[in-house]
């Protein structure tokens, strides 16, 4: 498989303060990757600093084979890189299916009904609200809508920033059954998340980060039964 994204030792700063540091993963074209650490471990700064919201001092980005540690956060959504933020961030006032549309700003007129049918298609739940203001969706429909937003763009990569997060065991089994359905359509998947038991277990593959570096790697599978991941991951 081809690699779509490759990051090699990438080094992020707030300040003074060295948050993610020698940072390397690749993402192959049609896998779930997952990232996973407790809270502060990097992995959001390091999500954010591939969707080009951060930049990295030191180290190099490349998405489809060319460099793009440079390039606006707004153009990587035009070459296909799409990030569902942490916290979801739905535009609150807005309609379900205003929020959908703003999703493809990158996108042809011509592509905006079909792409709203096949979001449709793969969350019902959406399409019952299309008329009803973001604001007053549940966590869990929020999240789907992240999703549906983020999925407008027409992305050769999804990247989830803790879509897992405030939700209630029931709905994140729900989301990562949406996961795994996105996945069996061909979507490649990066994903961020604190619930490591859920991520790994979708993963083709995971990377461990703590005190921001990369400590284990592996198939999903091979890191879910670690010990040390369990102890320090899945309460084992």
């Amino acid at each position: 498989m081809a690699v779509l994204l490759d990051v090699k030792n990438i080094n992020v700063y707030y300040g003074a303060i060295h948050a993610v540091k020698d940072v390397s993963f690749q993402v192959e074209e049609g896998e779930i990757v997952t990232l996973i650490g407790a809270n502060g471990a990097g992995k959001t700064t390091t999500l954010q600093t591939v969707s080009g919201l951060l930049h990295a001092r030191t180290g190099s980005i490349e998405f489809m084979g060319k460099p793009i540690q440079a390039v606006p956060a707004s153009k990587l959504v035009a070459q296909g890189l799409a990030q569902v933020p942490e916290g979801r961030r739905v535009f609150q006032q807005m309609t379900v299916e205003e929020n959908l549309e703003m999703g493809a700003f990158t996108q042809p007129n011509s592509t905006i009904a079909p792409n709203l049918e096949r979001v449709y298609a793969q969350f019902p739940r959406l399409k019952e609200r299309r008329k009803q203001v973001a604001g007053t969706l549940s966590g869990g429909e929020q999240q789907m809508l992240a999703m549906g937003r983020a999925l407008m763009s027409n992305p050769k990569l999804l990247m989830l920033d803790e879509p897992s997060m405030g939700l209630a065991p029931i709905l994140v089994e729900q989301i990562f059954d949406i996961i795994k359905e996105l996945h069996k359509a061909g979507t490649t998947i990066l994903l961020v998340e604190q619930n490591a038991q859920m991520a790994l277990s979708v993963a083709d593959r995971g990377y461990v980060l703590e005190t921001g570096r990369v400590t284990l790697t592996g198939p999903g599978k091979t890191l879910l039964a670690d010990e040390a991941v369990k102890k320090a991951y899945l309460g084992g």
